[in-house]
């Protein structure tokens, strides 16, 4: 009778574990008591197929390695207004603890209007705003890392639902200095463009086990040029949700455009010339299933595609400027509702611009445990 019990709450608790939460941070205060201590530690291994070097050895480097080290502390006060402040503590990012995310809320209408200040992501992207401990996957996609970055920005956010029992219709609109983590927007310091950027993400919840959403951001990028000119981006995306009968499918399509972006290569054999300066159309898309099993093992499988559009990006390291998708496969296997272990393999292919399909030797194996508190 318990066994039978476990398999079937199992999968409800796995959802509401998984499931992101409504605000900007990755937790929420449960009561007025006081500061609530929060976190969660993310070690993992990775093994890469490099190919063979010269001599004919086979190059596959290995390591562990802490993806995610984080703690805060979150709380409320009355009346209405809450606080949150994470820290970064893997030596992967930067090799120093650094701040995260800090910010003050204020909600006088409850869920149906907030205000938020501070330091959080930008509410463009689906899996950008997904918990990094509710990832369904070891990696975001290759198009989320480069179509809805920088991640983290200090802003002002407005953001509400609406529903009586559920949120039908879910909404973030934020202004941002654009310039990224920790980092002010100052008047022409550095050759800053002291412009805010501005983004968005609206969700529509027709029925409970559907969420169509949508989103944007528009700015100017980096700092100017002897002319005084900076780089312009613009952001758009747009996502779907499905969850019923322990099967859970997303998918999301990003693209945008970067005006004065300079092209791979020092920008030798580039694009034309638009208006004094380059153009480039970005565009990436992934899309994602899993099933969630009475004994707690959730298979996924994820197929995600990116345009750089000739423009250099990194993957893993390496300097590339060709489109790339990559299929994951993989498995979640949930101890309980605060612990599970996640096992990927990447494998990857790369399209060069003139169509040819090449194989490079950058498949990985990655294996991570994750403890929330």
């Amino acid at each position: 009778m318990k066994k039978i019990l476990i398999s079937i709450l199992f999968p409800f608790l796995a959802f509401l574990f998984t499931l992101p939460v409504t605000g900007q941070g990755c937790v929420e205060a449960t009561s007025d008591a006081g500061p609530q201590v929060v976190g969660y530690i993310q070690p993992e291994f990775g093994y890469y197929f490099y190919g063979k070097d010269n001599n004919g050895n086979a190059i596959k480097p290995s390591s562990f390695y802490f993806r995610r080290a984080r703690v805060g502390v979150v709380g409320s006060i009355p009346y209405d207004v809450s606080y949150y402040v994470m820290a970064e503590f893997s030596p992967v990012y930067k090799g120093y603890p650094f701040l995260l995310d800090a910010y003050v809320s204020w909600a006088p209408l409850g869920k149906y209007f907030k205000m938020s200040i501070g330091q959080f992501k930008s509410p463009y992207g689906l899996e950008l705003n997904t918990p990094c401990y509710a990832l369904h996957t070891i990696n975001r996609s290759l198009a989320s890392e480069q179509l809805a970055s920088p991640y983290r920005e200090l802003q002002f956010m407005l953001l509400g639902a609406v529903g009586k029992n559920r949120d039908v219709f879910s909404y973030k609109i934020s202004i941002m200095n654009g310039t990224g983590i920790n980092k002010m927007d100052a008047y022409d310091v550095d050759g800053g463009n002291n412009q805010k950027d501005l983004a968005g993400r609206f969700v529509v919840a027709p029925w409970e086990f559907l969420k169509i959403g949508g989103g944007f951001r528009y700015g100017l990028w980096g700092k100017k040029d002897a002319d005084g000119d900076v780089k312009k981006r613009s952001r758009y995306g747009v996502d779907l949700s499905f969850e019923k009968w322990n099967v859970r499918v997303q998918g999301e399509y990003l693209w945008g455009t970067d005006v004065g972006e300079i092209a791979g290569g020092g920008g030798c054999g580039g694009k034309a010339i638009a208006a004094d300066y380059p153009k480039y159309n970005k565009n990436g898309y992934m899309v994602m299933a899993m099933y969630m099993t009475p004994i707690r093992l959730e298979p996924v499988i994820k197929y995600e595609y990116y345009n750089p559009d000739g423009t250099d990006y990194k993957f893993y390291g390496k300097t590339q400027d060709y489109p790339m998708s990559t299929i994951t496969f993989g498995i979640n296997y949930f101890l309980n509702e605060w612990t599970r272990i996640q096992v990927n393999y990447l494998y990857n292919a790369e399209k060069k611009t003139n169509g040819d399909i090449n194989e490079y030797d950058n498949d990985m194996l990655q294996i991570q445990v994750q403890a929330k508190f």
